[in-house]
């Protein structure tokens, strides 16, 4: 009788703290080791639009030491949501918390799997999704019915190779620090591709085939803050991006936000906001130093098409609502909460009738 009445009180207990907000919800951060990163960019996004909000995320990452996002994404995101590493493994996971994990962290899953709270993939990137699971597995085997991916593409390829996997749709949003610059744009190139070997490439390329624009200057992105970040790419009249991987692209966005043109090779996915009208877009990544050039004589002769410059601000101003992304993620991990809520209350009936 006493064990009965103990197991009715910590399933009202966890009931209470999912109507009240105060689960847990864990979300695995990866270490870039003070490199900015889109893809833990929108996750410490989407911890910090709960907090605001009145739940309960938690931080969580491997190591005791932990780099953190504080230089390039800002301090707010490191002092405003608490932080803490799995190393010692002294957490207190309760039935009623929620973890979510980024397909990065697919060797986690077998841990994570005998664990009481829920657990949720976070999907980014299409092309890692098998990296770290052995042949055969899937995320269903590990007690994960459920994924957050960031576009309808992406969401219907991921869900032709995981099966038994309900999906939600998270778009990222591009943050306010990206704006126009109110001068002229000056002669530099912004670059940012997934191996930096392609822009080295394209920046040798570039002076060997077009000697006479030597006097150009190639800004390669990598190793910024965010603030550092935009204020570089907004004084740019041009910027250059390969990612074959890439589902989403936010340095695109953020470009066309900043009022600058992009050059680009299409992914093998390509992103639901790129059209012919919004930018340069190519196949073959050889010939990019070839538009490079065709655009640079076109910019100096003053002979850009405007039209280009409407689209892309039309596209970036999809993006950029930030209301609407707190809103969908806060309507979300409601809906989890309650559902959650829901399952515990049919238990707790169960117990009861028993």
């Amino acid at each position: 009788m006493e064990q009965k009445v103990l197991n009715l009180d910590k399933v009202q207990i966890s009931i209470n703290k999912l109507k009240e907000k105060r689960a847990k919800i864990y979300f695995f951060v990866q270490d870039t080791k003070g490199n900015a990163k889109a893809s833990v960019r929108y996750i410490y996004q989407m911890a910090m639009s709960l907090k605001t909000n009145g739940f309960n995320p938690i931080m969580l990452h491997e190591k005791n030491d932990y780099v953190g996002v504080g230089k390039w994404l800002g301090e707010k995101f490191m002092t405003d949501l608490p932080h803490k590493s799995i190393e010692n493994q002294n957490l207190e996971i309760s039935p009623e918390d929620l973890i979510v994990v980024p397909e990065i962290f697919g060797y986690v899953l077998a841990q994570v799997k005998n664990l009481p709270a829920g657990k949720i993939v976070l999907s980014q990137s299409y092309s890692t999704i098998l990296e770290t699971l052995q042949p055969g597995e899937n995320w269903s085997q590990f007690g994960i019915n459920k994924c957050i991916t960031t576009t309808t593409k992406q969401k219907d390829y991921v869900n032709s190779v995981m099966k038994n996997v309900t999906f939600d749709v998270i778009t990222p949003v591009i943050s306010e620090c990206f704006e126009k610059s109110k001068f002229p744009a000056k002669t530099i190139v912004a670059v940012h591709t997934k191996e930096q070997r392609d822009t080295i490439n394209i920046i040798k390329t570039f002076y060997l085939k077009y000697p006479q624009y030597r006097w150009i200057t190639f800004r390669d992105m990598r190793g910024l803050s965010e603030t550092e970040f935009a204020n570089t790419l907004k004084d740019c009249c041009l910027s250059v991006w390969i990612d074959n991987e890439s589902s989403f692209g936010t340095f695109p966005l953020e470009s066309m936000k900043c009022g600058v043109p992009v050059i680009g090779k299409v992914p093998d996915l390509m992103p639901e906001w790129m059209t012919e009208e919004n930018g340069v877009w190519i196949a073959d990544k050889n010939m990019i130093v070839d538009f490079i050039s065709d655009f640079l004589q076109n910019w100096l002769e003053d002979n850009l098409n405007e039209d280009m410059f409407v689209k892309m601000e039309e596209t970036a101003n999809k993006y950029t609502d930030t209301a609407k992304f707190d809103q969908e993620v806060t309507k979300l991990f409601e809906d989890y909460q309650l559902k959650r809520a829901e399952s515990f209350e049919n238990q707790l009936q169960k117990l009861q009738n028993n």
